[in-house]
């Protein structure tokens, strides 16, 4: 349950990588300053909710200054007596690659406690955390740098059932997530309507995926590139997170005016 909690909560702030070329981005769609805001609801119940915020660190990393990316989590309501969860990520990311430095996570889920702290060095490819030294190829990240660097990637070549992947360390080794690209569509959240990106993430069924569980995120259709839904069927019901609140966005959010509908 821990983990596929954690999952859930961290999808909110997923975008795709793709199999073409990542060794160039284009000009960072964000900046300092942003922020988001999200819930996960049960049915009409909310379960949890979910912010993420960019800041100028005040570290540097090898002289480069860095970005710093806050991801917070935690359960609400009645969903917070049972099972109650305070979970914290932050990543380190260069400004101009938007490669991972260091990654930290502190999460508390009911009785459970995990804290951990990664460095990323690009150059040996080698990421050194609280279980060993894990080498890797190509570009890895957390959770939190793979959705800020993939927001920069163009996605306008990427063809309807495309199979897209990431490719993220968490906690005991680095692992694939296998996307696809449904198309395009136009989705309702609380912040008004808005024409969006849909995709869908692979899950592994278990104690809280059935084996035919779905797993949806819509993604603006504009600069900013930013998930505004998600819905996953769980065993029982399905879960629904939602974008609440967006602010110091480098480019205007835009709902999809009445007149367009």
């Amino acid at each position: 349950m821990k983990k596929y909690f954690v999952l859930i909560l961290a999808l909110c702030c997923f975008h795709t990588l793709s199999a073409q070329d990542l060794t160039k981005i284009n000009e960072p769609v964000f900046k300092a300053g942003e922020k988001l805001n999200y819930k996960m609801k049960y049915g009409f119940f909310t379960a949890a909710e979910a912010n993420i915020r960019v800041e100028d660190s005040p570290i540097k990393f090898g002289g480069q200054q860095a970005y710093h990316i806050v991801a917070e989590g935690k359960t609400a309501g009645t969903f917070d007596v049972f099972y109650k969860v305070r979970n914290r990520y932050e990543s380190y990311v260069d400004r101009n690659t938007l490669l991972p430095y260091f990654y930290a996570e502190n999460r508390r889920e009911s009785n459970y406690r995990h804290t951990d702290k990664v460095t990323f060095d690009h150059d040996k490819k080698a990421i050194t955390a609280a279980k060993g030294t894990f080498p890797f190829t190509g570009k890895v990240f957390d959770f939190v740098s793979a959705y800020y660097f993939a927001r920069c990637i163009d996605v306008s070549k990427v063809h309807i059932g495309e199979k897209l992947e990431i490719h993220y360390f968490l906690e005991d080794g680095i692992h694939t997530m296998s996307i696809t690209y449904i198309g395009k569509e136009r989705v309702s959240c609380s912040m008004g309507t808005f024409n969006c990106l849909k995709f869908s993430p692979t899950i592994i069924p278990g104690r809280i995926f059935r084996k035919d569980s779905k797993l949806y995120l819509w993604i603006t259709d504009d600069n900013n590139r930013i998930p505004v839904k998600a819905h996953v069927e769980v065993i029982v019901g399905s879960l629904t997170m939602d974008l609440t609140a967006a602010s110091g966005l480098k480019f205007p959010l835009n709902p999809v005016s009445k007149e367009t509908d």
